[in-house]
């Protein structure tokens, strides 16, 4: 019931996760990102505690592939579990089990990897990972080019209805985390909030580390 893609940025070091499905609030159980450490998507019959073992596992020094075997083997009910992970090399890997939902697939590129589950086409990961690499601009920009690609190429075999963005860069908190939780657009609408948000996200950071050279808050009474 879900697309998505998992990506590094060799320009600058940050992590992001892209994502969609009919299923509500997709992002909120299946994104994972780690400053400095790695992303991670974890999917179709969802268990969101694999996504921060997977951090963990690559934190403590595991390549992605490495990590993905750590965590897999010999785990319960693995055989319905869709995972992705990139590392802080640029390294991915991929597992999807014996019982993933419906017509899916998943491709691998460069600093990037997606999957998806109960999809129209089995070549839509393929299409996100060469849209990801054809695009240009900053990591949010070129994740969001990868769902749109995965959309206009068919998406999932019913209508998405939700969708989500998370980003990772130096800090322990999410840089982005924009999530549009259930709607009839949810992936036109999460592309609308990004071009909202992406020319505030340093504003934001700024308020977090020194507040005192922050730029105006928009208030009302703030000078």
């Amino acid at each position: 019931m879900t697309f998505s893609l998992v990506a590094r940025c060799a320009k600058t070091g940050q992590f992001g996760v892209v994502i969609s499905s009919s299923s509500p609030a997709v992002a909120a159980r299946c994104s994972h990102v780690r400053a400095g450490v790695g992303a991670v998507a974890s999917q179709n019959v969802t268990d969101p505690a694999l996504g921060p073992l997977l951090l963990d596992a690559l934190e403590a020094g595991a390549s992605a592939g490495a990590a993905l075997r750590a965590v897999t083997e010999g785990r319960a009910h693995i055989g319905y579990r869709q995972l992705l992970v990139v590392d802080a090399a640029g390294g991915v890997a991929v597992h999807s089990g014996t019982n993933v939902l419906g017509l899916w697939g998943e491709a691998r590129g460069k600093d990037c990897a997606s999957g998806g589950n109960l999809l129209a086409d089995n070549t839509i990961p393929a299409q996100m990972v060469a849209a990801f690499e054809a695009a240009a601009g900053h990591l949010g920009d070129r994740l969001i080019a990868a769902l749109q690609a995965a959309l206009a190429a068919g998406g999932e075999a019913g209508p998405v209805r939700s969708a989500g963005l998370k980003i990772a860069d130096r800090l322990s908190w999410p840089l982005a985390d924009l999530r549009i939780d259930w709607a009839d657009d949810p992936i036109g609408m999460l592309a609308e909030a990004w071009q909202v948000y992406r020319p505030q996200m340093a504003a934001y950071v700024q308020r977090a580390e020194d507040p005192t050279q922050a730029p105006s808050y928009g208030v009302p009474g703030d000078e």
